[in-house]
């Protein structure tokens, strides 16, 4: 129950996560001049939603892999569960940014143009780097490294798929500590690669999960290594 249940977490936050990246943020992220709009933007507030359900995505996989994987690996699984929420955390601040960006939006009134795109750009900038810092990083300590060697030693899943996070996490971790020292553009070609391991490992063990739920030798193992 737990297995499938964490699966289907994990298939909800690809769902909940794309979308306003590629759709509902898109106007909000790319155009200057979007704070000088006069209107509430609805699209911004559906990225939000979609993105609380993220966050609330992200906190279920923790706390349902908690009691299983917690029977062996106490600290590790409590670190698994702290990188969740500091992952959720960094989220929360980038939408608070973009809802901050829609409130100046209808609020502006006779203010300076050239004030509010550069009051605009700085929220843009908070929302930016949540994203770097959150889903760039903490990810690949989270669900890479500690969510990946807590899966190869527990066998829970095959070790094949636990190989993409052994090798996405400090992929990603390298990838995002080029971006926070400039050494490559954020979303550059050399980012993308990095970040496809750990996308694999998220996607495939939300798949497998979902589809076939925890190896019920190993999950046994567990249970009796507790006992």
């Amino acid at each position: 129950m737990l297995g499938r249940l964490t699966g289907l977490m994990f298939i909800v936050t690809f769902a909940t996560a794309i979308p306003p990246v590629v759709t509902f943020y898109v106007p909000a992220l790319t155009d200057p001049a979007f704070v000088l709009g006069g209107g509430f933007d609805t699209g911004v507030s559906w990225g939000a939603l979609l993105e609380l359900l993220l966050i609330m995505a992200n906190i279920v996989t923790a706390l349902a892999l908690y009691p299983v994987l917690k029977r062996r690996f106490p600290v590790l699984s409590l670190g698994f569960v702290a990188a969740r929420l500091m992952e959720s955390t960094f989220i929360a601040v980038g939408i608070v940014a973009l809802m901050a960006l829609n409130t100046l939006r209808i609020q502006a009134g006779d203010s300076d143009p050239d004030a509010l795109v550069a009051v605009g750009k700085s929220l843009v900038a908070v929302h930016d780097w949540t994203f770097r810092m959150g889903p760039g990083m903490v990810v690949g300590v989270g669900n890479g490294l500690i969510l990946g060697a807590m899966m190869w030693k527990s066998r829970l899943v095959p070790r094949f798929l636990s190989v993409f996070g052994l090798i996405g996490g400090p992929a990603l971790l390298v990838a995002g500590t080029a971006v926070l020292f400039g050494i490559i553009e954020a979303g550059s070609g050399w980012q993308v690669l990095a970040t496809a391991p750990e996308f694999l490992w998220e996607l495939s063990l939300g798949v497998w999960l979902l589809a076939r739920g925890f190896n019920a030798a190993a999950l046994a193992a567990l249970g009796a290594r507790q006992a």
